[in-house]
């Protein structure tokens, strides 16, 4: 038997979930697949991280109504503070000079999915689920899905699949689209750090020699790290007991926020860079790390992925009011050139500066140190950067300007 949907979204973490409420006011029927149950510890997109949302996202979540439900886990970014290790170069942005109430938030991925599973819940959307695409084939009239669930095999017809299933996709391998890929030989260090100091809001990224570290403020005025380190050390980094991490840790960061006194449980993932060779093919769309995995240097992935959703969504709820195809060429093409100028501005920003910080050569860090002094205080440049750090810059969908499709 073979159940017919307009849209079929392969991945229900954060970016396929938050597609799939876009979606379910457009009139169109949607169906997420998705390997994991609902609610699954194991979901990964779930897990102990927190998230950097840019101010621009969270205009996306209002107009999707659900930051509401996130507003009281979400510690605002009142200022960001950007400097680099043994150098005297310093630059700061502020809310304030963006006239804005914050640059950004910090949520825990886990109050996310809380979130957005409550919301699934109260919504048309179909959630197929333990399930998995097992292959796909396009046809004059849609795209037939054969989708394995529960250890019985059945198939699904939608007029378009998105792909949301992450960075290792199984649906942009079954298309067979090339991956452009950079291993950093870096991984990140993840934990909850507790400073003597009160945050006060501000975000530091600090640049080392080894890699960048983040300190993003969260509620109890605790600070989320993420500490990028060579490969090749990360078992030793994580092997540390919680004195001597903090110890390490504290030689790297600095006293910013005075003496680093507690630390919670650490995990680690490796970083590499992405890039699909196209994010549509025939009835096929790409969205989030299943077109593009970025270094969190920046704090920029998941807000780059929400912006992937605004425009599709823009582009599908102005095709469902013209009782349009949703995997039309001409809306798959109209997507990749709306897309394309943002995502290679924001991987070129992010790979510039893993790239210019990881290089030791002394005329090249002197350099850097004069740019940052320099950035401080030339308003119109920094601001320029603030507006596309928060989402803001370029050619905006209506839910990135806070409005309903």
């Amino acid at each position: 038997m073979t159940e017919d949907f307009h849209i079929i979204i392969a991945g229900g973490g954060m970016v396929g979930a938050t597609l799939a409420l876009a979606l379910a006011r457009t009139g169109y029927r949607v169906a997420v697949l998705e390997a994991r149950p609902p609610g699954a510890p194991d979901q990964p997109s779930y897990d102990e991280r927190t998230t950097a949302l840019s101010f621009g996202s969270r205009r996306i979540l209002e107009a999707l109504d659900l930051w509401d439900g996130l507003a009281a886990h979400a510690t605002p970014i009142r200022e960001i503070h950007v400097s680099e290790r043994g150098r005297f170069g310093v630059t700061r942005m502020s809310a304030a000079d963006e006239g804005v109430p914050a640059l950004g938030y910090v949520v825990a991925n886990r109050a996310l999915g809380a979130a957005w599973q409550s919301a699934l819940a109260d919504s048309p959307v179909e959630f197929i689920t333990p399930a998995r695409a097992q292959g796909y084939r396009v046809g004059h009239e849609g795209v037939m899905i054969d989708v394995e669930r529960d250890a019985q095999h059945g198939t699904l017809h939608a007029g378009l699949l998105v792909a949301a299933d992450g960075s290792d996709s199984a649906v942009r391998s079954m298309a067979q689209i090339g991956v452009r890929e950079r291993d950093y030989r870096q991984t990140a260090v993840i934990a909850n750090v507790t400073p003597a100091r009160d945050h006060g809001g501000v975000a530091y990224e600090r640049f080392t020699d080894q890699g960048p570290i983040a300190m993003l403020p969260v509620s109890e005025g605790r600070c989320a790290l993420v500490w990028t380190v060579p490969t090749e050390q990360v078992d030793a980094t994580l092997a540390l007991s919680d004195r001597d991490f903090l110890q390490l840790l504290q030689a790297r960061f600095g006293w910013r926020l005075g003496r680093l006194e507690r630390t919670g449980r650490r995990a680690a993932y490796p970083l590499r860079l992405k890039r699909a060779e196209r994010d549509t093919a025939a009835r096929l769309v790409l969205v989030g790390n299943a077109s593009h995995t970025l270094h969190p240097v920046a704090g920029q992935g998941f807000n780059l992925a929400l912006r992937d959703v605004a425009v599709l969504a823009d582009l599908l709820a102005d095709a469902a009011r013209d009782n349009g195809d949703p995997g039309d060429n001409r809306l798959l093409d109209a997507y990749s050139q709306w897309r394309r100028r943002d995502l290679d501005t924001v991987q070129l920003y992010t790979d510039g500066l893993v790239r210019l910080f990881s290089n030791s050569w002394p005329p090249l860090a002197h350099l850097r140190a004069a740019g940052l002094a320099a950035l401080d205080v030339c308003a119109p440049m920094r601001h320029v950067l603030a507006r596309q750090s928060m989402g803001l810059a370029g050619r905006l969908p209506r839910l990135a300007r806070g409005r309903s499709l």
